[in-house]
C-alpha cells in the first residue's frame, strides 16, 4: 500500500510560483522538448544522435518535475503565519546568534521559491527550539556535536 502523502506547507506566494512553474512545464516547455525530439528524429540514426538522446533525457527530467509539482500542489496547505511576535511556520524571524542578528524564514524548503531569505526547517534543532517562542524570548538547543547554543528572538513577523 502506498505511503500516505505528507502535507506540504506553503505560503500563498510559494504556491503561486510552483503553480506557474507547473503550467510552464506542462505547456510551452513540454512542446519545445517535443519539437527538439522531432527535429533530432528527422536527422536519422537515433543510436548515434546526441541531440535526440539529450532531448529525450530532458523530456524525462521535465516529466519527473511535473509529477513532483503535481503531488506538492495537490498536498499543499497554505500557511496562515502566526501573529507578529510569535514564531511559527511562515514566520520571518530575526534572532541574535553569537552577538549577530540573523534573519530566517521558518518553514519547508518549498517556501524558498518565494523568498530570498535563508529557510530553516521546523524539524531542525534551531527550528524546533524557536517554534512557538515570542519576541524577547531566549531559547537553547543542542547541535549535533552536542554543544548547547542559545539564541534570543529579536523579532517574528509573518512572511509577506
Amino acid at each position: 500500500m502506498a505511503e500516505e502523502e505528507k502535507a506540504v506547507l506553503l505560503t500563498q506566494e510559494a504556491y503561486d510560483k510552483l503553480q506557474s512553474e507547473l503550467e510552464y512545464r506542462q505547456g510551452s516547455y513540454r512542446e519545445e522538448i517535443i519539437q527538439r525530439i522531432a527535429t533530432a528524429r528527422a536527422e536519422g540514426d537515433l543510436s548515434e544522435n546526441g541531440g535526440y538522446q539529450a532531448a529525450r533525457e530532458e523530456q524525462g527530467k521535465n516529466e519527473g518535475r511535473i509529477n513532483e509539482l503535481t503531488v506538492k500542489l495537490r498536498n499543499a496547505k497554505i500557511l496562515k503565519a502566526p501573529a507578529a511576535g510569535t514564531v511559527g511556520n511562515g514566520s520571518l524571524v530575526t534572532v541574535e546568534l553569537d552577538g549577530e542578528e540573523v534573519q530566517y524564514v521558518l518553514g519547508s524548503r518549498d517556501i524558498a521559491v518565494a523568498t530570498d531569505y535563508d529557510v530553516i526547517s521546523p524539524e531542525s534543532p534551531i527550528g524546533a527550539a524557536i517554534m512557538g517562542a515570542k519576541s524577547g524570548d531566549e531559547v537553547s538547543y543542542t547541535v549535533p556535536s552536542g554543544a548547547e547554543i542559545t539564541v534570543k528572538i529579536k523579532a517574528a513577523e509573518p512572511l509577506q
